[in-house]
């Protein structure tokens, strides 16, 4: 399906709750708005800092014996890169960085660390894998920026290629739901039709809270995702998942677009 212009995408009466923290969910919100679309905040996940951070700041001060940094998200840039600074100053010139994709990267860009590596097109883990840099590195010594836990394929690769890989983790993910109450309720009042989620994790604490998803109301709805990664759990329980055909708001919009064209047909 060919991109509509924003001004194009019509979301009159089409309801959408959003699992993104909510300082990440703004301008999706007002896009959706502009639409005639009603979006509804419900995080599933929350950016908390650690509770100690003398671990982290020991890795700043060893980051000269580092080949490679890489950041997987923005919210390792900036839990990592201000108090880095801070700390230590700017990392060492002979230092290399590299980043899942181009926000993170901008993000990097704008702190003044650069030039930064990104895979194009396809933004995650196996597509950085796959780029040139990424393939002879034995002998390296890489340091991924992430959040507490997180998934392991990145470093798993780079090590079974060689290299020597830790990692920095700067900040801490929670769940700030206690159950999926108001988004049920939202649903008996036929006020969602929609529901964001933008990470896989996010979708985890999902399907948690609905019984592995067989509660009625999210086997009636439509789950919107930005990765085939995340919709492969939600599909294989039956649900109704449509994924994004690139990663950010627009194609996100573009995603909506698609349900309110569905919603429009069932009535």
């Amino acid at each position: 399906m060919a991109d509509l212009p924003l001004s194009s995408v019509a979301l009159t009466g089409l309801s959408v709750a959003i699992t993104r923290p909510l300082d990440q969910a703004t301008r999706l919100s007002r896009l959706i708005v502009e639409a005639g679309g009603t979006p509804y905040g419900f995080p599933l996940i929350e950016i908390a800092p650690l509770a100690d951070y003398s671990a982290f700041d020991a890795q700043l001060h060893e980051l000269g014996k580092y080949d490679w940094t890489i950041f997987i998200s923005s919210n390792a840039v900036q839990n990592a890169i201000p108090r880095m600074l801070n700390l230590v100053g700017q990392p060492p010139a002979t230092l290399r960085h590299a980043a899942i994709g181009p926000v993170t990267a901008a993000e990097l860009t704008s702190l003044g660390i650069g030039p930064v590596l990104t895979p194009q097109g396809r933004y995650d883990s196996e597509s950085l894998l796959a780029l040139p840099e990424m393939q002879q590195v034995k002998g390296q010594r890489f340091l991924i920026f992430r959040g507490v836990g997180g998934r392991e394929l990145l470093a798993e690769s780079l090590r079974a290629r060689g290299a020597t890989v830790d990692f920095a983790e700067c900040y801490r993910r929670i769940n700030p739901q206690t159950s999926a109450e108001p988004l049920e309720q939202r649903w008996q009042q036929q006020q969602l039709d929609a529901v964001v989620v933008t990470s896989s994790e996010a979708m985890r604490h999902l399907l948690n809270m609905t019984n592995n998803g067989q509660h009625a109301w999210i086997r009636d709805v439509t789950l919107c995702v930005n990765h085939a990664r995340i919709a492969e759990l939600p599909i294989e329980l039956g649900l109704h998942v449509i994924v994004a055909e690139a990663p950010g708001d627009d194609a996100m919009l573009q995603c909506l677009n698609t349900v309110a064209l569905l919603k429009q047909q069932r009535h």
